[in-house]
Protein backbone atom coordinates (compact mmCIF):
# COMPACT_ATOMS: atom_id res chain seq x y z
CA UNK A 1 0.00 0.00 0.00
CA UNK A 2 0.42 3.93 -0.43
CA UNK A 3 2.28 5.35 2.95
CA UNK A 4 1.35 8.90 2.95
CA UNK A 5 1.03 11.68 0.18
CA UNK A 6 4.42 12.11 0.25
CA UNK A 7 6.02 9.20 -0.23
CA UNK A 8 6.44 6.29 -2.67
CA UNK A 9 7.03 3.31 -0.95
CA UNK A 10 5.18 0.16 -0.96
CA UNK A 11 4.88 -3.15 1.64
CA UNK A 12 4.52 -6.38 0.79
CA UNK A 13 5.25 -8.42 3.69
CA UNK A 14 4.90 -7.34 7.63
CA UNK A 15 9.08 -7.64 7.84
CA UNK A 16 9.22 -4.82 5.53
CA UNK A 17 7.41 -2.84 8.21
CA UNK A 18 9.78 -3.49 10.56
CA UNK A 19 12.45 -2.57 8.63
CA UNK A 20 10.72 0.74 7.09
CA UNK A 21 10.63 2.09 11.12
CA UNK A 22 14.11 1.94 10.78
CA UNK A 23 16.26 4.86 9.61
CA UNK A 24 18.87 4.66 7.06
CA UNK A 25 22.50 3.74 8.82
CA UNK A 26 24.99 6.83 7.85
CA UNK A 27 28.17 4.49 8.23
CA UNK A 28 29.98 4.11 5.02
CA UNK A 29 27.54 6.46 3.18
CA UNK A 30 28.84 9.88 1.55
CA UNK A 31 27.18 13.00 1.01
CA UNK A 32 27.85 16.18 -1.35
CA UNK A 33 27.12 19.55 -0.24
CA UNK A 34 27.19 22.92 -2.06
CA UNK A 35 27.31 26.37 -0.68
CA UNK A 36 29.05 25.27 3.10
CA UNK A 37 30.84 28.70 3.33
CA UNK A 38 28.28 29.44 5.68
CA UNK A 39 24.32 29.17 6.51
CA UNK A 40 22.42 26.08 5.91
CA UNK A 41 25.17 24.07 4.02
CA UNK A 42 27.92 24.82 6.36
CA UNK A 43 25.56 23.84 9.65
CA UNK A 44 24.09 21.00 7.53
CA UNK A 45 27.62 20.11 6.67
CA UNK A 46 28.53 19.42 10.72
CA UNK A 47 25.20 17.78 11.43
CA UNK A 48 25.60 15.39 8.98
CA UNK A 49 29.39 14.85 10.22
CA UNK A 50 28.25 13.99 13.57
CA UNK A 51 25.93 11.42 12.29
CA UNK A 52 28.49 9.24 10.91
CA UNK A 53 28.09 10.46 6.93
CA UNK A 54 31.49 11.43 4.87
CA UNK A 55 30.78 14.58 4.39
CA UNK A 56 31.88 16.27 0.13
CA UNK A 57 31.51 20.01 1.43
CA UNK A 58 31.83 22.20 -1.50
CA UNK A 59 32.74 25.98 -0.55
CA UNK A 60 32.78 29.20 -2.97
CA UNK A 61 35.71 30.32 -1.26
CA UNK A 62 37.95 27.39 -0.27
CA UNK A 63 40.94 28.59 -2.43
CA UNK A 64 40.84 31.84 -0.62
CA UNK A 65 40.27 30.63 2.91
CA UNK A 66 36.70 31.96 3.32
CA UNK A 67 36.09 31.36 7.08
CA UNK A 68 33.41 29.02 6.55
CA UNK A 69 35.82 26.30 4.67
CA UNK A 70 38.55 26.94 6.96
CA UNK A 71 36.57 26.24 10.02
CA UNK A 72 35.51 23.05 8.32
CA UNK A 73 39.15 21.95 7.35
CA UNK A 74 39.75 22.49 11.20
CA UNK A 75 37.67 19.52 12.27
CA UNK A 76 40.97 17.45 10.18
CA UNK A 77 38.25 14.40 10.28
CA UNK A 78 38.20 11.87 7.20
CA UNK A 79 34.72 11.88 6.81
CA UNK A 80 34.89 16.00 6.67
CA UNK A 81 36.16 16.46 2.71
CA UNK A 82 35.91 20.17 1.90
CA UNK A 83 36.72 21.37 -1.95
CA UNK A 84 36.47 24.23 -4.46
CA UNK A 85 33.41 24.81 -5.87
CA UNK A 86 31.59 27.08 -7.93
CA UNK A 87 28.40 25.77 -8.85
CA UNK A 88 28.52 28.40 -11.72
CA UNK A 89 32.15 27.17 -13.16
CA UNK A 90 31.89 23.63 -15.90
CA UNK A 91 35.28 23.00 -14.92
CA UNK A 92 35.78 23.24 -10.87
CA UNK A 93 32.49 21.02 -10.81
CA UNK A 94 34.02 18.76 -13.03
CA UNK A 95 37.14 18.77 -10.93
CA UNK A 96 34.43 17.82 -7.84
CA UNK A 97 33.30 14.91 -9.41
CA UNK A 98 36.83 13.86 -9.78
CA UNK A 99 37.52 14.61 -6.35
CA UNK A 100 34.93 12.71 -5.51
CA UNK A 101 35.36 9.84 -7.22
CA UNK A 102 38.74 9.38 -6.02
CA UNK A 103 37.99 9.91 -1.97
CA UNK A 104 35.52 7.48 -1.80
CA UNK A 105 36.44 4.15 -0.21
CA UNK A 106 33.98 2.29 -2.43
CA UNK A 107 33.51 4.76 -5.37
CA UNK A 108 31.56 1.09 -7.53
CA UNK A 109 28.84 2.06 -4.92
CA UNK A 110 28.06 5.70 -5.77
CA UNK A 111 27.47 8.71 -3.40
CA UNK A 112 24.34 8.29 -1.61
CA UNK A 113 23.37 11.89 -1.23
CA UNK A 114 23.61 15.55 -3.47
CA UNK A 115 22.23 18.47 -1.29
CA UNK A 116 21.81 21.41 -4.04
CA UNK A 117 22.12 24.42 -1.23
CA UNK A 118 24.15 26.76 -2.86
CA UNK A 119 22.30 30.05 -3.81
CA UNK A 120 21.72 33.59 -3.47
CA UNK A 121 18.78 36.17 -3.40
CA UNK A 122 18.17 39.66 -4.36
CA UNK A 123 15.22 42.26 -4.60
CA UNK A 124 13.88 44.70 -6.65
CA UNK A 125 10.74 45.43 -8.73
CA UNK A 126 10.52 44.29 -12.44
CA UNK A 127 11.05 47.80 -13.48
CA UNK A 128 14.27 48.07 -12.00
CA UNK A 129 15.64 44.99 -11.99
CA UNK A 130 18.00 44.06 -14.83
CA UNK A 131 17.90 41.36 -17.40
CA UNK A 132 21.55 40.66 -15.53
CA UNK A 133 19.99 40.75 -12.34
CA UNK A 134 17.73 37.81 -13.19
CA UNK A 135 20.27 36.00 -15.09
CA UNK A 136 23.09 36.19 -12.46
CA UNK A 137 20.48 34.84 -9.85
CA UNK A 138 19.70 32.19 -12.16
CA UNK A 139 22.76 31.31 -12.93
CA UNK A 140 23.62 30.28 -9.36
CA UNK A 141 20.10 29.08 -7.92
CA UNK A 142 18.57 27.18 -10.94
CA UNK A 143 21.50 26.20 -13.91
CA UNK A 144 24.07 26.02 -10.91
CA UNK A 145 21.66 23.23 -9.76
CA UNK A 146 21.15 21.68 -12.63
CA UNK A 147 24.82 21.78 -13.63
CA UNK A 148 25.70 19.98 -10.25
CA UNK A 149 22.67 17.50 -10.45
CA UNK A 150 23.78 16.22 -14.31
CA UNK A 151 27.17 15.51 -12.83
CA UNK A 152 26.48 13.50 -10.12
CA UNK A 153 23.57 11.85 -10.98
CA UNK A 154 25.58 8.74 -12.39
CA UNK A 155 27.53 8.27 -8.82
CA UNK A 156 23.86 8.55 -7.40
CA UNK A 157 22.42 6.44 -9.64
CA UNK A 158 25.01 3.72 -8.92
CA UNK A 159 24.05 4.29 -4.84
CA UNK A 160 20.23 4.56 -6.02
CA UNK A 161 20.68 7.32 -3.53
CA UNK A 162 19.29 10.90 -2.58
CA UNK A 163 18.82 14.35 -4.52
CA UNK A 164 17.84 17.00 -2.20
CA UNK A 165 17.54 20.59 -3.85
CA UNK A 166 16.99 23.61 -1.55
CA UNK A 167 14.07 25.88 -2.85
CA UNK A 168 11.94 27.83 -1.01
CA UNK A 169 8.06 28.95 -0.17
CA UNK A 170 8.73 31.18 -3.08
CA UNK A 171 9.31 28.29 -5.38
CA UNK A 172 5.55 27.62 -4.90
CA UNK A 173 4.20 31.32 -4.35
CA UNK A 174 5.57 35.00 -5.47
CA UNK A 175 6.25 38.00 -3.97
CA UNK A 176 7.03 41.46 -4.97
CA UNK A 177 10.15 42.66 -5.41
CA UNK A 178 11.70 38.74 -5.65
CA UNK A 179 10.93 38.19 -9.08
CA UNK A 180 14.26 37.39 -9.91
CA UNK A 181 14.50 35.42 -6.60
CA UNK A 182 10.97 33.49 -7.63
CA UNK A 183 11.91 32.21 -11.06
CA UNK A 184 14.64 30.57 -10.56
CA UNK A 185 13.36 28.82 -7.29
CA UNK A 186 10.53 28.51 -9.73
CA UNK A 187 12.68 26.79 -12.00
CA UNK A 188 14.05 24.44 -9.56
CA UNK A 189 10.94 23.26 -7.90
CA UNK A 190 10.21 22.57 -12.02
CA UNK A 191 13.46 20.47 -12.57
CA UNK A 192 13.02 18.44 -9.77
CA UNK A 193 9.63 17.47 -10.38
CA UNK A 194 10.61 16.30 -14.08
CA UNK A 195 13.83 14.73 -12.90
CA UNK A 196 11.85 12.60 -9.46
CA UNK A 197 9.37 11.12 -12.10
CA UNK A 198 12.91 9.92 -14.17
CA UNK A 199 14.48 8.68 -11.66
CA UNK A 200 11.83 6.59 -9.97
CA UNK A 201 12.97 3.15 -12.41
CA UNK A 202 16.50 3.77 -10.84
CA UNK A 203 15.46 3.45 -7.14
CA UNK A 204 16.74 7.32 -6.93
CA UNK A 205 14.41 9.50 -4.54
CA UNK A 206 14.57 13.40 -5.42
CA UNK A 207 12.98 15.82 -2.46
CA UNK A 208 12.57 19.58 -2.09
CA UNK A 209 13.10 21.47 0.71
CA UNK A 210 11.06 24.52 0.53
CA UNK A 211 12.05 26.96 3.34
CA UNK A 212 10.10 30.09 4.57
CA UNK A 213 11.94 33.07 5.84
CA UNK A 214 15.03 32.18 7.41
CA UNK A 215 16.82 35.57 6.24
CA UNK A 216 18.58 36.02 10.10
CA UNK A 217 19.46 32.64 10.68
CA UNK A 218 21.48 32.55 6.84
CA UNK A 219 22.84 36.13 6.60
CA UNK A 220 21.23 35.54 2.92
CA UNK A 221 20.83 39.02 3.29
CA UNK A 222 22.76 42.01 4.92
CA UNK A 223 21.78 45.74 5.56
CA UNK A 224 25.30 46.36 3.53
CA UNK A 225 24.32 44.48 0.46
CA UNK A 226 20.89 45.69 0.27
CA UNK A 227 22.62 48.91 0.07
CA UNK A 228 24.81 48.00 -2.75
CA UNK A 229 21.99 46.54 -4.95
CA UNK A 230 19.79 49.77 -4.21
CA UNK A 231 22.17 52.26 -5.55
CA UNK A 232 22.77 49.97 -8.90
CA UNK A 233 18.70 49.65 -9.44
CA UNK A 234 18.26 53.07 -9.15
CA UNK A 235 21.08 54.08 -10.95
CA UNK A 236 19.98 51.68 -13.69
CA UNK A 237 16.65 52.63 -13.93
CA UNK A 238 15.53 54.66 -17.14
CA UNK A 239 14.39 58.35 -16.02
CA UNK A 240 10.65 57.57 -16.59
CA UNK A 241 10.58 54.98 -14.14
CA UNK A 242 12.97 57.09 -11.98
CA UNK A 243 10.40 59.79 -12.44
CA UNK A 244 6.79 57.73 -12.14
CA UNK A 245 7.81 55.85 -9.18
CA UNK A 246 9.58 58.27 -7.43
CA UNK A 247 12.70 58.81 -5.24
CA UNK A 248 10.54 58.54 -1.74
CA UNK A 249 8.71 55.13 -3.01
CA UNK A 250 12.06 53.84 -3.43
CA UNK A 251 13.62 54.93 -0.60
CA UNK A 252 10.94 53.23 1.72
CA UNK A 253 10.95 50.25 -0.21
CA UNK A 254 14.25 50.03 0.49
CA UNK A 255 13.88 50.66 4.38
CA UNK A 256 11.04 47.86 4.13
CA UNK A 257 14.07 45.27 2.78
CA UNK A 258 16.37 46.09 4.99
CA UNK A 259 14.16 45.79 8.35
CA UNK A 260 13.60 42.07 6.22
CA UNK A 261 17.04 41.22 7.26
CA UNK A 262 16.77 40.05 10.85
CA UNK A 263 13.30 39.11 10.20
CA UNK A 264 12.13 34.99 10.34
CA UNK A 265 13.05 32.10 12.30
CA UNK A 266 16.78 32.40 13.62
CA UNK A 267 16.73 28.68 15.05
CA UNK A 268 17.70 26.50 11.78
CA UNK A 269 17.48 23.50 12.68
CA UNK A 270 13.82 22.90 11.26
CA UNK A 271 15.44 23.07 8.13
CA UNK A 272 18.66 21.00 8.84
CA UNK A 273 16.36 17.99 10.32
CA UNK A 274 13.97 18.11 7.29
CA UNK A 275 16.85 17.68 4.95
CA UNK A 276 18.60 14.72 7.21
CA UNK A 277 15.37 12.67 7.11
CA UNK A 278 15.24 13.04 3.26
CA UNK A 279 18.87 11.61 3.47
CA UNK A 280 17.84 8.91 6.05
CA UNK A 281 14.12 8.02 5.79
CA UNK A 282 13.24 4.71 4.35
CA UNK A 283 10.38 6.89 2.90
CA UNK A 284 11.21 10.14 2.82
CA UNK A 285 8.58 13.27 1.70
CA UNK A 286 8.31 14.22 -1.56
CA UNK A 287 8.20 17.89 -0.51
CA UNK A 288 9.24 18.92 3.13
CA UNK A 289 8.20 22.78 4.09
CA UNK A 290 9.97 23.72 7.69
CA UNK A 291 8.05 27.24 8.29
CA UNK A 292 6.32 29.00 10.72
CA UNK A 293 2.21 28.35 10.77
CA UNK A 294 1.80 31.63 9.57
CA UNK A 295 3.55 31.03 6.55
CA UNK A 296 2.13 27.32 5.97
CA UNK A 297 -1.11 29.03 5.97
CA UNK A 298 -0.19 32.07 3.53
CA UNK A 299 0.86 28.92 1.35
CA UNK A 300 -2.11 27.08 1.22
CA UNK A 301 -4.15 30.26 0.46
CA UNK A 302 -1.47 31.64 -2.37
CA UNK A 303 -1.56 28.15 -3.83
CA UNK A 304 -5.05 26.74 -3.46
CA UNK A 305 -7.28 29.28 -3.43
CA UNK A 306 -8.52 31.72 -6.97
CA UNK A 307 -5.74 33.71 -7.78
CA UNK A 308 -7.66 36.91 -7.09
CA UNK A 309 -8.81 36.10 -3.77
CA UNK A 310 -5.22 35.23 -2.91
CA UNK A 311 -3.80 38.63 -4.45
CA UNK A 312 -6.15 40.30 -2.73
CA UNK A 313 -5.79 38.86 0.92
CA UNK A 314 -1.98 39.50 0.53
CA UNK A 315 -1.50 42.34 -1.65
CA UNK A 316 -3.61 44.46 -3.20
CA UNK A 317 -5.67 44.18 -0.50
CA UNK A 318 -3.14 45.81 1.65
CA UNK A 319 -2.64 48.92 -0.64
CA UNK A 320 -6.16 49.80 -0.68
Amino acid sequence: MSLGAGGACSIAISDDIILLSFPIQAEGKAVLITGCDKGFGHALAKQLHAKGFTVFAGCLLMDENGDGARELKNMKSDRMQVLQMDVCSDQEVAQAVDFVKRTLKEPEEGLWGLVNNAGVSTFGEVEFASLDNYKKVAEINLWGTVRVTKAFLPLIRRAKGRVVNITSMLGRMVSPSRSCYCISKFGVAAFSDCLRQEMYRWGVRVILIEPSNFVAATGILTAEGIDRQAEALWSGASDTVRQDYGRDYFTGHVARMKSFVNSGLKDMSLVLDDITDALTSPCPNNRYSPMEIYWWVRLQVMTHLPTAIADWLYVAGATL
